[in-house]
């Protein structure tokens, strides 16, 4: 049993490893940043084991009882370190006015707005989060990533049945980019925003051809963007929530907040 356990811990190394060495040191500074702050005198796991915990629940999609065999913990202690590292990371996820201003410092010329669905388990009766659009359940994330398809900020999580356009407006998308003057690029998704800053292709099947050169040229430039949401889905736990619906906003912040330390 030692030496699966041995063994099953060196595969965690290596899997997490090879996001960055960084990454590992940075989950486990913050851990031992929010010790220090609370005055924790002990722990079972070190800050460094529960940061390599976190990352492959994240990265691997490992589930809590596994963690468990391979750390020698219980599962209630892989439940509690595991959720209070993904709660200490998400929150140093920046807010939306935050990034864009920051974004406009750099130079940025404009940003690219898409949303996604994170597929998750639910029962039938859960019924607000099926997607009739992707027809399956899950969740909705609005996501703002930069021109060359770096994950700028992510949204919470909605219901599935939610549209992109009503979920740009919860979250107050429009009104933010106004505020800062972003210039942004969108899909036929968020047509109806009725936004000056949010650029969207022209409808219709007989456009004439300045229309259709138009999209065309949107299209490249918005297809950067998707690169963003392919950084969110290299983390297995967001290729099917097991979790409650209600942890999918953290954790897709915590990841978001990681991948700008890699």
């Amino acid at each position: 049993m030692s030496l699966s356990r041995r063994s099953f811990s060196c595969c965690c190394i290596r899997r997490v490893w090879a996001l960055s060495s960084s990454t590992l040191r940075f989950v486990a500074g913050v851990i031992r940043a929010h010790r220090k702050k609370a005055r924790v005198r002990w722990r079972r796991v070190t800050a460094g084991r529960q940061a390599l915990m976190t990352l492959a629940y994240l990265h691997k999609g490992e589930t809590y009882a596994c963690l468990a065999v391979g750390f020698e913990v219980s599962v209630s202690t892989v439940f509690r370190r595991v959720n209070e590292t993904i709660s200490l990371v998400a929150a140093r996820a920046p807010g939306l006015v935050k990034v864009l201003r920051r974004a406009k410092r750099r130079g940025v010329p404009y940003v690219i707005l898409d949303g996604t669905l994170i597929h998750g388990d639910r029962v039938a009766v859960d019924h607000p989060y099926y997607s009739g659009k992707h027809r399956t359940d899950g969740v909705n994330v609005q996501a703002i990533t930069a021109p060359d398809g770096d994950l700028l900020w992510t949204s919470g999580a909605l219901p599935g049945s939610v549209h992109d356009t009503a979920a740009a407006r919860i979250w107050r998308i429009p009104t933010y980019l106004r505020e800062t003057g972003m210039p942004t690029l969108a899909d036929k998704g968020y047509t109806g925003l009725d936004d000056q800053n949010i650029a969207t292709p022209w409808k219709g099947r007989d456009k004439p051809g300045p229309k259709k050169t138009q999209n065309r040229t949107q299209a490249r430039l918005r297809a950067p963007g998707e690169r963003g949401f392919a950084e969110l889905k290299k983390w297995r736990i967001l290729r099917r929530l097991r979790c409650s619906t209600h942890r999918a906003t953290i954790i897709v912040r915590a990841i978001t907040v990681i991948n700008h330390t890699g």
